[in-house]
């Protein structure tokens, strides 16, 4: 059995800024805090290691944890948040090609047609979540911390949940149903029993429990 920790990175640039910074959005003085407050919480948890996003916020939380528990950090490009338009990065979020975007997302994100600009769609997003799972699934360690994004981490899940059936308007209803709080923690399970009989191998044990955060 394979327990994989994921955590939401701490509250950054972006999340209570006016402007998409971008993959470079770093975290607030309140999103350090708030790692810090993990990190100590991943004291108690059995970690092998560390997987972060390459996005300087999830890195920058990943750090955090990593120097209160002493274990390494390894990057991986998996487990980025939903790619951007590059041309939105620096922008107001109420530029109106920037809500428009937004906007599409929610309504023609379903459509495997649509795409805009250099954004990622839906079958960008269902193929690196499956990418990110057999990553997971792979590694040799037990027990596995992964610091990654809100939106991502929906979608993850409608995965691991749904598999390869998961479909555009399904995953939109989870990213609207499964929020995720900043290092918020969600556990999942890897059966690697040959001899269980599920035909999706993950179970969801926790959602977005953020009981570290309660004295903040």
């Amino acid at each position: 059995m394979k327990t994989v920790y994921f955590v939401r990175h701490g509250e950054s640039e972006t999340n209570v800024g006016d402007r998409h910074v971008g993959p470079t959005a770093a975290l607030t003085e309140k999103g350090r805090k708030q790692a810090s407050f993990m990190a100590g919480r991943a004291r108690s948890l059995p970690i092998d290691i560390i997987i972060s996003s390459t996005m300087t916020r999830a890195q920058e939380t990943a750090g955090i944890i990593a120097a209160e528990i002493g274990i390494p950090v390894e990057c991986s490009d998996l487990f980025v948040e939903r790619i951007h338009p590059s041309s939105h990065t620096g922008r107001l979020k109420e530029d109106p090609d920037s809500k428009r975007y937004e906007r599409e997302f929610i309504e023609r994100f379903p459509d495997p047609e649509w795409r805009f600009d250099d954004a990622e769609n839906f079958d960008n997003l269902h193929d690196r979540a499956a990418r990110a799972l057999q990553f997971l699934e792979n590694r040799p360690e037990d027990h596995v911390l992964v610091v990654s994004h809100g939106i991502f981490m929906s979608i993850l899940v409608a995965q691991t949940i749904l598999g390869e059936k998961l479909t555009g308007s399904e995953c939109i209803r989870f990213i609207r149903g499964f929020y995720m709080d900043n290092t918020g923690l969600t556990e999942l399970e890897y059966d690697t029993s040959p001899a269980s009989m599920w035909p999706l191998p993950w179970r969801l044990r926790i959602w977005n429990d953020h009981s570290h955060l309660a004295d903040s």
